[in-house]
Protein backbone atom coordinates (compact mmCIF):
# COMPACT_ATOMS: atom_id res chain seq x y z
CA UNK A 1 0.00 0.00 0.00
CA UNK A 2 1.51 3.49 -1.14
CA UNK A 3 1.32 6.28 1.29
CA UNK A 4 -0.87 9.17 0.81
CA UNK A 5 0.61 12.30 1.04
CA UNK A 6 -1.99 14.50 2.46
CA UNK A 7 -0.76 16.05 5.86
CA UNK A 8 -3.39 16.40 8.41
CA UNK A 9 -4.96 18.01 11.62
CA UNK A 10 -4.31 17.21 15.07
CA UNK A 11 -3.49 18.71 18.31
CA UNK A 12 -1.52 18.68 21.74
CA UNK A 13 -3.20 19.07 25.04
CA UNK A 14 -2.18 20.06 28.83
CA UNK A 15 -3.23 21.03 32.22
CA UNK A 16 -2.36 20.97 35.62
CA UNK A 17 -1.79 17.73 36.80
CA UNK A 18 -3.80 18.31 40.18
CA UNK A 19 -7.07 18.89 37.41
CA UNK A 20 -6.32 15.17 36.03
CA UNK A 21 -8.25 13.58 39.28
CA UNK A 22 -11.80 14.82 37.89
CA UNK A 23 -11.36 13.17 34.67
CA UNK A 24 -13.42 10.58 34.57
CA UNK A 25 -12.69 7.34 32.42
CA UNK A 26 -16.42 6.19 32.71
CA UNK A 27 -18.30 4.63 29.38
CA UNK A 28 -20.43 8.03 29.67
CA UNK A 29 -19.03 10.96 28.01
CA UNK A 30 -19.82 14.41 29.36
CA UNK A 31 -22.86 16.02 27.99
CA UNK A 32 -20.90 19.55 27.49
CA UNK A 33 -21.38 20.20 23.52
CA UNK A 34 -17.88 21.43 22.65
CA UNK A 35 -16.58 24.51 22.28
CA UNK A 36 -16.55 24.48 18.61
CA UNK A 37 -13.75 25.36 16.27
CA UNK A 38 -15.51 26.56 13.71
CA UNK A 39 -19.00 24.78 13.81
CA UNK A 40 -21.43 27.47 12.72
CA UNK A 41 -18.85 29.62 11.79
CA UNK A 42 -18.57 31.62 8.19
CA UNK A 43 -14.75 32.64 8.74
CA UNK A 44 -12.30 30.56 6.74
CA UNK A 45 -11.62 26.83 7.20
CA UNK A 46 -8.54 26.03 9.59
CA UNK A 47 -5.92 24.61 7.39
CA UNK A 48 -4.24 21.51 9.40
CA UNK A 49 -1.20 20.05 8.37
CA UNK A 50 -1.03 16.48 10.33
CA UNK A 51 1.46 13.26 9.77
CA UNK A 52 -1.28 10.26 11.22
CA UNK A 53 -1.25 6.12 10.87
CA UNK A 54 -3.23 4.46 8.61
CA UNK A 55 -5.30 1.48 9.48
CA UNK A 56 -7.38 0.84 6.51
CA UNK A 57 -7.26 1.71 2.54
CA UNK A 58 -6.31 5.36 2.12
CA UNK A 59 -9.34 7.48 2.70
CA UNK A 60 -10.69 9.65 0.13
CA UNK A 61 -10.59 12.87 1.84
CA UNK A 62 -13.60 14.49 -0.48
CA UNK A 63 -15.76 11.04 0.53
CA UNK A 64 -18.85 11.83 2.90
CA UNK A 65 -17.25 11.17 6.08
CA UNK A 66 -14.40 13.20 5.40
CA UNK A 67 -17.00 15.91 4.33
CA UNK A 68 -19.07 16.30 6.83
CA UNK A 69 -16.30 15.84 9.59
CA UNK A 70 -14.53 19.15 7.69
CA UNK A 71 -17.62 20.68 7.74
CA UNK A 72 -18.32 20.45 11.27
CA UNK A 73 -14.91 21.31 12.28
CA UNK A 74 -14.42 24.47 9.36
CA UNK A 75 -11.34 22.69 9.00
CA UNK A 76 -9.73 21.47 5.77
CA UNK A 77 -7.21 18.57 6.66
CA UNK A 78 -4.04 18.10 4.75
CA UNK A 79 -3.09 14.81 6.14
CA UNK A 80 0.15 12.39 4.95
CA UNK A 81 -1.32 8.95 6.11
CA UNK A 82 1.20 6.59 6.57
CA UNK A 83 0.63 2.33 6.66
CA UNK A 84 0.59 1.00 10.04
CA UNK A 85 3.56 -1.16 9.22
CA UNK A 86 5.57 1.46 8.05
CA UNK A 87 4.85 3.84 10.90
CA UNK A 88 7.22 3.72 13.64
CA UNK A 89 10.00 3.71 10.59
CA UNK A 90 8.52 6.33 9.21
CA UNK A 91 8.12 8.36 12.43
CA UNK A 92 11.69 8.30 13.37
CA UNK A 93 12.90 9.20 9.87
CA UNK A 94 10.18 12.26 10.13
CA UNK A 95 11.59 13.19 13.91
CA UNK A 96 15.16 13.17 12.93
CA UNK A 97 14.75 15.25 9.50
CA UNK A 98 13.34 17.61 11.83
CA UNK A 99 10.87 19.00 8.97
CA UNK A 100 7.84 18.30 10.88
CA UNK A 101 3.92 18.66 10.13
CA UNK A 102 1.98 21.17 12.00
CA UNK A 103 0.42 18.34 14.22
CA UNK A 104 1.90 14.97 14.57
CA UNK A 105 -0.42 12.12 15.81
CA UNK A 106 1.75 9.26 17.61
CA UNK A 107 0.50 5.90 18.48
CA UNK A 108 3.15 5.95 21.57
CA UNK A 109 3.83 8.86 24.33
CA UNK A 110 7.25 7.36 25.43
CA UNK A 111 8.99 6.29 22.01
CA UNK A 112 12.26 7.14 22.19
CA UNK A 113 13.13 9.51 19.40
CA UNK A 114 9.95 11.07 20.23
CA UNK A 115 10.89 12.17 23.87
CA UNK A 116 14.28 13.31 22.55
CA UNK A 117 12.11 15.88 19.80
CA UNK A 118 10.17 16.88 22.49
CA UNK A 119 13.18 17.61 25.23
CA UNK A 120 14.96 19.01 21.61
CA UNK A 121 12.33 22.07 21.89
CA UNK A 122 10.57 20.80 18.86
CA UNK A 123 6.76 20.82 20.13
CA UNK A 124 5.09 23.11 21.61
CA UNK A 125 4.36 22.64 25.88
CA UNK A 126 0.73 23.43 25.87
CA UNK A 127 0.56 23.66 29.46
CA UNK A 128 0.34 27.35 29.51
CA UNK A 129 -2.52 27.62 26.84
CA UNK A 130 -4.73 24.81 28.36
CA UNK A 131 -4.41 26.22 31.70
CA UNK A 132 -7.52 24.96 33.92
CA UNK A 133 -8.93 23.57 30.44
CA UNK A 134 -12.08 25.98 31.33
CA UNK A 135 -11.55 26.84 28.28
CA UNK A 136 -11.42 23.54 26.76
CA UNK A 137 -14.71 21.49 28.67
CA UNK A 138 -14.02 18.71 26.18
CA UNK A 139 -10.89 18.10 27.30
CA UNK A 140 -11.83 18.73 31.11
CA UNK A 141 -14.52 16.59 30.99
CA UNK A 142 -14.60 13.63 28.55
CA UNK A 143 -11.11 12.28 28.61
CA UNK A 144 -10.02 8.82 30.45
CA UNK A 145 -8.86 8.94 33.70
CA UNK A 146 -5.15 10.75 34.03
CA UNK A 147 -5.47 10.88 30.03
CA UNK A 148 -3.12 14.44 29.93
CA UNK A 149 -0.72 12.91 32.70
CA UNK A 150 -0.10 10.09 30.44
CA UNK A 151 1.42 12.46 28.01
CA UNK A 152 3.78 14.72 30.50
CA UNK A 153 7.28 14.67 30.03
CA UNK A 154 9.01 16.45 32.42
CA UNK A 155 6.05 17.63 34.34
CA UNK A 156 4.57 19.01 31.34
CA UNK A 157 2.04 17.92 28.67
CA UNK A 158 2.85 18.26 25.20
CA UNK A 159 -0.03 16.53 23.25
CA UNK A 160 -3.89 16.01 23.55
CA UNK A 161 -4.61 12.37 23.63
CA UNK A 162 -5.63 9.27 21.40
CA UNK A 163 -8.06 8.01 23.13
CA UNK A 164 -9.41 4.67 22.84
CA UNK A 165 -10.92 2.33 25.18
CA UNK A 166 -9.23 0.33 27.79
CA UNK A 167 -10.79 -2.91 26.70
CA UNK A 168 -8.42 -3.30 23.56
CA UNK A 169 -7.27 -6.70 22.64
CA UNK A 170 -8.41 -10.12 23.25
CA UNK A 171 -7.30 -14.01 22.23
CA UNK A 172 -9.51 -14.83 20.27
CA UNK A 173 -10.07 -18.43 19.30
CA UNK A 174 -12.95 -20.69 16.73
CA UNK A 175 -15.78 -21.03 19.01
CA UNK A 176 -17.47 -23.08 16.80
CA UNK A 177 -14.26 -25.53 16.29
CA UNK A 178 -14.32 -26.10 19.82
CA UNK A 179 -18.21 -26.73 19.57
CA UNK A 180 -17.49 -28.90 16.70
CA UNK A 181 -14.55 -30.92 18.49
CA UNK A 182 -16.09 -31.16 22.30
CA UNK A 183 -13.54 -29.30 23.40
CA UNK A 184 -14.82 -26.99 26.02
CA UNK A 185 -13.98 -23.13 26.54
CA UNK A 186 -10.29 -23.30 27.75
CA UNK A 187 -10.19 -21.41 31.23
CA UNK A 188 -6.32 -21.12 31.50
CA UNK A 189 -3.47 -21.09 29.33
CA UNK A 190 -2.62 -24.77 29.77
CA UNK A 191 -6.29 -25.86 28.50
CA UNK A 192 -5.92 -23.25 25.70
CA UNK A 193 -2.57 -25.17 24.34
CA UNK A 194 -4.18 -28.20 24.84
CA UNK A 195 -7.44 -27.41 23.02
CA UNK A 196 -5.44 -25.65 20.03
CA UNK A 197 -3.18 -29.07 19.77
CA UNK A 198 -6.50 -30.83 19.35
CA UNK A 199 -7.70 -28.40 16.78
CA UNK A 200 -4.25 -28.16 14.80
CA UNK A 201 -4.15 -32.18 15.05
CA UNK A 202 -7.93 -32.41 13.72
CA UNK A 203 -9.67 -31.33 9.85
CA UNK A 204 -11.99 -28.52 11.60
CA UNK A 205 -12.40 -27.13 8.58
CA UNK A 206 -13.80 -30.46 6.89
CA UNK A 207 -11.30 -29.90 3.91
CA UNK A 208 -9.66 -32.74 4.27
CA UNK A 209 -6.42 -31.99 4.77
CA UNK A 210 -4.47 -31.47 8.83
CA UNK A 211 -3.45 -27.77 7.85
CA UNK A 212 -5.29 -25.79 10.23
CA UNK A 213 -2.80 -23.26 12.06
CA UNK A 214 -3.34 -22.62 15.78
CA UNK A 215 -1.81 -19.26 17.04
CA UNK A 216 -0.87 -16.69 14.23
CA UNK A 217 0.93 -13.48 15.23
CA UNK A 218 3.06 -10.70 13.64
CA UNK A 219 6.12 -10.46 15.12
CA UNK A 220 4.53 -11.89 18.25
CA UNK A 221 7.28 -11.04 20.90
CA UNK A 222 6.42 -7.71 20.69
CA UNK A 223 2.83 -7.61 18.93
CA UNK A 224 -1.04 -8.05 19.39
CA UNK A 225 -1.49 -10.76 21.92
CA UNK A 226 1.98 -11.03 23.46
CA UNK A 227 1.31 -8.39 26.25
CA UNK A 228 -1.98 -10.50 27.39
CA UNK A 229 0.12 -13.69 27.55
CA UNK A 230 2.67 -11.91 29.48
CA UNK A 231 0.35 -10.56 31.93
CA UNK A 232 -0.85 -13.94 32.62
CA UNK A 233 2.81 -14.50 33.83
CA UNK A 234 3.15 -11.67 35.84
CA UNK A 235 5.32 -9.43 33.02
CA UNK A 236 3.33 -6.99 33.18
CA UNK A 237 3.37 -6.55 37.61
CA UNK A 238 6.37 -4.17 38.93
CA UNK A 239 9.15 -6.05 39.19
CA UNK A 240 12.22 -4.47 40.73
CA UNK A 241 15.92 -5.98 40.87
CA UNK A 242 18.49 -5.58 44.17
CA UNK A 243 18.81 -2.30 43.87
CA UNK A 244 15.11 -1.15 43.35
CA UNK A 245 15.27 -1.02 39.78
CA UNK A 246 11.94 -1.63 38.20
CA UNK A 247 13.15 -4.06 35.44
CA UNK A 248 11.48 -3.36 31.83
CA UNK A 249 8.49 -6.16 30.99
CA UNK A 250 10.19 -7.98 28.54
CA UNK A 251 13.96 -8.69 29.89
CA UNK A 252 11.86 -10.00 33.18
CA UNK A 253 12.08 -13.29 35.11
CA UNK A 254 8.13 -13.62 33.61
CA UNK A 255 8.51 -12.75 30.37
CA UNK A 256 11.36 -15.87 30.50
CA UNK A 257 8.29 -17.88 31.90
CA UNK A 258 5.96 -16.70 28.37
CA UNK A 259 9.06 -17.01 26.07
CA UNK A 260 9.36 -20.73 27.73
CA UNK A 261 5.22 -21.38 26.85
CA UNK A 262 6.13 -19.94 23.13
CA UNK A 263 8.62 -22.08 22.49
CA UNK A 264 6.14 -25.29 23.74
CA UNK A 265 3.31 -24.11 21.56
CA UNK A 266 6.17 -23.80 18.75
CA UNK A 267 7.23 -27.37 19.57
CA UNK A 268 3.59 -29.06 19.83
CA UNK A 269 2.71 -27.51 16.40
CA UNK A 270 0.47 -24.40 17.73
CA UNK A 271 2.54 -21.52 17.32
CA UNK A 272 2.32 -20.52 13.33
CA UNK A 273 6.50 -21.03 12.24
CA UNK A 274 6.37 -17.74 10.60
CA UNK A 275 5.49 -16.11 13.80
CA UNK A 276 8.62 -13.56 13.80
CA UNK A 277 8.33 -12.77 10.06
CA UNK A 278 4.69 -12.71 9.18
CA UNK A 279 3.08 -9.16 8.17
CA UNK A 280 0.12 -8.08 9.90
CA UNK A 281 -1.84 -8.14 6.83
CA UNK A 282 -0.80 -11.42 6.44
CA UNK A 283 -2.06 -12.76 9.77
CA UNK A 284 -5.27 -10.43 9.33
CA UNK A 285 -5.74 -12.59 6.04
CA UNK A 286 -5.00 -15.91 7.25
CA UNK A 287 -7.95 -15.56 10.04
CA UNK A 288 -10.64 -14.25 7.75
CA UNK A 289 -10.17 -16.99 5.40
CA UNK A 290 -10.38 -19.37 8.00
CA UNK A 291 -7.42 -20.55 8.05
CA UNK A 292 -6.43 -20.66 11.84
CA UNK A 293 -7.94 -21.12 15.35
CA UNK A 294 -6.17 -18.29 17.47
CA UNK A 295 -4.87 -14.74 17.14
CA UNK A 296 -4.75 -11.78 19.13
CA UNK A 297 -6.38 -8.19 18.04
CA UNK A 298 -8.77 -5.63 19.12
CA UNK A 299 -12.36 -7.17 19.84
CA UNK A 300 -14.28 -4.91 17.73
CA UNK A 301 -12.88 -6.86 14.34
CA UNK A 302 -14.83 -9.77 15.48
CA UNK A 303 -18.00 -9.45 13.79
CA UNK A 304 -16.42 -8.00 10.30
CA UNK A 305 -13.78 -11.03 10.54
CA UNK A 306 -16.89 -13.61 11.75
CA UNK A 307 -18.88 -12.04 8.18
CA UNK A 308 -15.72 -12.68 6.15
CA UNK A 309 -14.95 -16.45 7.59
CA UNK A 310 -18.61 -17.55 6.77
CA UNK A 311 -18.07 -16.85 3.60
CA UNK A 312 -16.55 -19.97 3.18
CA UNK A 313 -17.21 -21.70 6.75
CA UNK A 314 -21.10 -20.85 7.43
CA UNK A 315 -20.90 -21.32 11.45
CA UNK A 316 -18.01 -19.21 12.11
CA UNK A 317 -17.88 -17.75 15.91
CA UNK A 318 -14.96 -15.84 17.26
CA UNK A 319 -14.72 -15.55 20.86
CA UNK A 320 -12.17 -13.17 23.00
CA UNK A 321 -10.87 -15.84 26.06
CA UNK A 322 -10.70 -15.32 29.56
CA UNK A 323 -7.44 -16.91 30.76
CA UNK A 324 -5.57 -17.53 33.46
CA UNK A 325 -2.17 -18.16 33.63
CA UNK A 326 0.33 -19.35 36.65
CA UNK A 327 0.42 -15.36 37.52
CA UNK A 328 -2.23 -13.59 36.54
CA UNK A 329 -4.91 -12.93 33.93
CA UNK A 330 -3.82 -13.35 30.27
CA UNK A 331 -5.93 -9.51 29.44
CA UNK A 332 -3.63 -6.58 28.79
CA UNK A 333 -5.26 -3.37 29.59
CA UNK A 334 -4.62 0.06 27.60
CA UNK A 335 -4.00 3.17 29.46
CA UNK A 336 -7.07 4.76 27.83
CA UNK A 337 -4.82 6.73 25.68
CA UNK A 338 -2.81 5.89 22.23
CA UNK A 339 -0.72 8.01 22.13
CA UNK A 340 -0.75 11.71 21.18
CA UNK A 341 -1.61 15.05 18.91
CA UNK A 342 1.81 16.93 18.83
CA UNK A 343 1.96 20.55 17.93
CA UNK A 344 4.95 21.30 15.92
CA UNK A 345 7.08 24.78 17.34
CA UNK A 346 7.10 25.90 13.83
CA UNK A 347 3.06 26.44 14.24
CA UNK A 348 2.59 30.51 15.25
CA UNK A 349 1.41 30.48 19.15
CA UNK A 350 -2.23 32.19 17.67
CA UNK A 351 -2.77 29.54 15.60
CA UNK A 352 -1.52 26.54 18.37
CA UNK A 353 -4.65 27.90 20.10
CA UNK A 354 -6.98 27.66 16.81
CA UNK A 355 -5.79 23.86 17.10
CA UNK A 356 -6.61 23.52 20.24
CA UNK A 357 -10.03 24.92 20.01
CA UNK A 358 -10.48 22.05 16.99
CA UNK A 359 -8.82 18.98 19.24
CA UNK A 360 -11.70 20.07 22.07
CA UNK A 361 -14.36 19.93 19.68
CA UNK A 362 -13.29 16.42 18.32
CA UNK A 363 -13.47 15.05 22.26
CA UNK A 364 -17.02 15.87 21.82
CA UNK A 365 -19.89 13.65 22.02
CA UNK A 366 -20.78 14.85 18.64
CA UNK A 367 -17.98 14.54 16.53
CA UNK A 368 -16.91 11.34 18.47
CA UNK A 369 -20.47 9.80 17.44
CA UNK A 370 -19.47 11.03 13.92
CA UNK A 371 -15.84 8.94 14.09
CA UNK A 372 -17.54 6.02 15.00
CA UNK A 373 -20.75 6.21 13.17
CA UNK A 374 -20.74 8.37 10.21
CA UNK A 375 -23.83 10.04 9.31
CA UNK A 376 -27.20 8.45 9.88
CA UNK A 377 -28.62 7.04 6.62
CA UNK A 378 -25.58 7.94 4.66
CA UNK A 379 -23.39 5.28 6.66
CA UNK A 380 -25.57 3.99 9.38
CA UNK A 381 -29.32 2.85 10.19
CA UNK A 382 -31.01 2.33 13.30
CA UNK A 383 -32.14 -1.18 14.00
CA UNK A 384 -33.38 -1.62 17.58
CA UNK A 385 -31.56 1.31 18.77
CA UNK A 386 -28.09 0.38 17.64
CA UNK A 387 -26.49 2.44 14.73
CA UNK A 388 -25.02 -0.30 12.54
CA UNK A 389 -22.88 0.27 9.41
CA UNK A 390 -24.35 -0.21 5.72
CA UNK A 391 -21.69 -0.83 3.13
CA UNK A 392 -20.95 3.43 2.64
CA UNK A 393 -20.16 3.07 6.16
CA UNK A 394 -18.02 0.31 6.57
CA UNK A 395 -15.43 1.53 3.77
CA UNK A 396 -15.43 5.14 5.11
CA UNK A 397 -15.87 4.78 8.89
CA UNK A 398 -12.99 2.64 10.31
CA UNK A 399 -10.17 2.72 12.51
CA UNK A 400 -8.29 5.64 10.22
CA UNK A 401 -11.31 7.90 10.44
CA UNK A 402 -10.77 7.90 14.14
CA UNK A 403 -6.90 9.35 13.23
CA UNK A 404 -7.79 13.40 13.27
CA UNK A 405 -9.19 13.85 16.35
CA UNK A 406 -9.04 13.14 20.15
CA UNK A 407 -12.69 12.01 20.61
CA UNK A 408 -14.09 11.43 24.23
CA UNK A 409 -13.22 7.97 25.72
CA UNK A 410 -15.70 5.45 25.53
CA UNK A 411 -15.04 1.83 27.39
CA UNK A 412 -17.05 0.18 24.49
CA UNK A 413 -14.85 2.19 21.92
CA UNK A 414 -12.74 -1.30 21.06
CA UNK A 415 -15.69 -3.62 21.53
CA UNK A 416 -18.81 -2.74 19.93
CA UNK A 417 -18.87 -3.63 15.95
CA UNK A 418 -20.79 -0.85 14.08
CA UNK A 419 -22.05 -3.42 11.67
CA UNK A 420 -23.12 -6.06 14.20
CA UNK A 421 -26.19 -5.83 15.81
CA UNK A 422 -27.52 -4.37 19.25
CA UNK A 423 -28.07 -8.47 19.67
CA UNK A 424 -24.34 -9.01 18.93
CA UNK A 425 -22.95 -6.42 20.70
CA UNK A 426 -24.90 -6.22 23.64
CA UNK A 427 -23.45 -10.32 23.61
CA UNK A 428 -19.65 -9.37 23.19
CA UNK A 429 -19.48 -6.63 25.94
CA UNK A 430 -21.00 -9.35 28.18
CA UNK A 431 -18.17 -11.83 26.99
CA UNK A 432 -15.63 -9.29 27.77
CA UNK A 433 -16.42 -6.63 30.59
CA UNK A 434 -14.48 -8.41 33.28
CA UNK A 435 -11.68 -7.22 30.89
CA UNK A 436 -11.97 -3.92 32.58
CA UNK A 437 -11.68 -5.51 36.23
CA UNK A 438 -8.74 -8.26 35.66
CA UNK A 439 -6.65 -7.07 32.92
CA UNK A 440 -3.13 -5.35 33.54
CA UNK A 441 -1.80 -1.87 32.12
CA UNK A 442 1.79 -2.23 31.23
CA UNK A 443 3.58 0.64 33.84
CA UNK A 444 6.15 0.60 30.65
CA UNK A 445 3.51 2.26 28.57
CA UNK A 446 4.05 5.83 30.45
CA UNK A 447 7.15 5.55 32.54
CA UNK A 448 10.40 6.71 30.99
CA UNK A 449 13.85 6.46 31.38
CA UNK A 450 16.14 8.61 29.52
CA UNK A 451 19.23 5.86 30.07
CA UNK A 452 16.49 3.22 28.50
CA UNK A 453 15.66 5.35 25.54
CA UNK A 454 19.75 5.62 24.69
CA UNK A 455 20.78 2.37 25.94
CA UNK A 456 17.69 -0.31 24.69
CA UNK A 457 18.26 0.65 20.40
CA UNK A 458 22.15 -0.94 21.01
CA UNK A 459 19.99 -4.46 22.57
CA UNK A 460 16.70 -4.58 20.66
CA UNK A 461 17.17 -6.64 17.77
CA UNK A 462 19.75 -8.76 18.74
CA UNK A 463 16.57 -9.40 22.05
CA UNK A 464 14.25 -10.02 19.49
CA UNK A 465 16.60 -12.83 17.42
CA UNK A 466 17.16 -14.15 20.86
CA UNK A 467 13.76 -14.81 21.92
CA UNK A 468 13.15 -16.42 18.89
CA UNK A 469 15.91 -18.68 19.05
CA UNK A 470 14.81 -19.63 21.79
CA UNK A 471 11.18 -19.99 20.64
CA UNK A 472 12.60 -22.58 18.00
CA UNK A 473 15.39 -24.09 19.94
CA UNK A 474 18.01 -22.56 18.17
CA UNK A 475 19.32 -21.87 21.64
CA UNK A 476 18.14 -23.15 25.59
CA UNK A 477 16.19 -21.30 27.59
CA UNK A 478 18.82 -21.45 29.95
CA UNK A 479 21.20 -19.78 27.25
CA UNK A 480 18.26 -17.47 27.08
CA UNK A 481 17.89 -16.54 29.91
CA UNK A 482 21.84 -16.04 30.81
CA UNK A 483 21.70 -13.35 27.66
CA UNK A 484 19.02 -11.99 29.74
CA UNK A 485 20.87 -11.31 32.94
CA UNK A 486 23.89 -10.15 30.93
CA UNK A 487 22.31 -7.08 29.87
CA UNK A 488 20.25 -6.60 32.87
CA UNK A 489 23.60 -6.66 34.95
CA UNK A 490 25.03 -3.95 32.48
CA UNK A 491 25.41 -0.26 34.79
CA UNK A 492 23.52 1.26 31.92
CA UNK A 493 20.71 -1.06 32.53
CA UNK A 494 20.53 -0.66 35.84
CA UNK A 495 20.90 2.83 35.84
CA UNK A 496 17.65 3.10 33.54
CA UNK A 497 15.78 0.82 35.96
CA UNK A 498 16.57 3.37 38.75
CA UNK A 499 14.76 5.86 36.31
CA UNK A 500 11.87 3.43 35.78
CA UNK A 501 11.31 2.87 39.46
CA UNK A 502 11.14 6.89 39.89
CA UNK A 503 9.27 7.93 36.89
CA UNK A 504 6.32 5.04 38.20
CA UNK A 505 6.71 6.32 41.75
CA UNK A 506 6.07 9.82 40.46
CA UNK A 507 3.36 8.71 38.61
CA UNK A 508 1.27 6.48 41.19
CA UNK A 509 1.98 9.76 43.70
CA UNK A 510 3.87 7.55 45.98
Amino acid sequence: MKTSRTWTAGVSGVVALSLLAGCGGNDGQSKTPGAAAGAGNTSKPLEIKMFAGLYNEVPDMKNAFWTEWQKRTNSKLDIEWVPDGDLNTKLDLLLASADLPEVLAAPSAVRPTLLNAVRSGAFWDLTPFLGDLSEYPNLKNNLAKDALKYLTVDGKIYAVPRSRSRIDPGIKIRKDWLDKLNIPVPKTLDEYAAALKKIVESDPDGNGKKDTLGLIGNEIIVKDADPSFAAGFGALDPTYNAEGGMIESRLTPQYSDAVAFYKKLFDDGILSKEFAVMKKTQAEELYKTGRAASYGRSVWWDNEWETAIKKVQPDAQILNLHLKGPKGDAIELQTGVSGGYYISKKVPEAKVKELLKYFDQTASNELTDLAYYGIEGVHYKLVDGQKVLNDQGIKEVNTTSKGAGVLAYSKWGKVESASGSKAYNDAKKKEVEIFDEVGKVNPFNYTVSNTWNSTWPKYENEWKANVTKAIVGQITLDEYKAYVDKINNTPEMKKAYKEFAESYKSFIGK
